[in-house]
């Protein structure tokens, strides 16, 4: 695991599975939102994402949270050698998104621009949400399967269980100095 892509729903996890990857592996997190959106929420012109984009992908090692455009999300795809996609069910992923807005009231979300409504993102990703089945389906999971299984480690998550246990069970972490023989 060097080059991790994590990606899925709105509200599904990804930004927490990202960090914890990243604080037991020892790889810098890359959080897309916060390379699409400056502080003020606003989109950031699509050509100093893409510039940012490809100069991460150029990199040795990285985790990237997030979809981004279509476009990038292709290139992160083909570039990465370990695929994390989050599918949790629809019904748990609109609670998640009005979990995170009620936390976000107090507390600002993992991975969340600095600066942006959360009730603005939390409307948007509810109409994301909406739109979702249309990507995120049996034929994009058949496709992802037949396109990378065979070249990439593809994990994919369907429980809570599966996403809160999931560094522990498929990510071993380094050996510090004092254990290498």
């Amino acid at each position: 695991m060097k080059k991790i892509a994590v990606f899925g729903k709105p509200g599904s996890g990804k930004s927490t599975l990202s960090k914890r990857l990243a604080r037991v592996i020892g790889i810098e997190l890359h959080q897309l939102d916060l390379l699409q959106y400056n502080k003020s929420g606003e989109q950031v012109a699509r050509e100093i994402f893409d510039n940012a984009h490809q100069h991460i992908l150029e990199k040795d090692c990285w985790i990237i949270d997030g979809l981004g455009p279509m476009g990038t999300f292709k290139q992160r795809l083909d570039a990465a050698d370990t695929l994390v996609y989050i599918d949790l069910s629809y019904p748990l992923s609109y609670w998640l998104v009005t979990k995170r807005c009620i936390k976000g009231l107090f507390v600002k979300p993992e991975g969340w621009p600095e600066g942006s409504s959360v009730l603005k993102g939390t409307i948007q990703s509810y109409k994301t949400l909406k739109l979702c089945p249309k990507f995120w389906n049996s034929d994009f999971l058949n496709q992802l399967e037949a396109d990378y299984s065979a070249t990439k480690q593809l994990y994919v998550i369907r429980t809570l269980s599966q996403l809160n246990h999931f560094v522990e069970n498929n990510v071993s972490k380094p050996q510090d100095e004092s254990s290498k023989s």
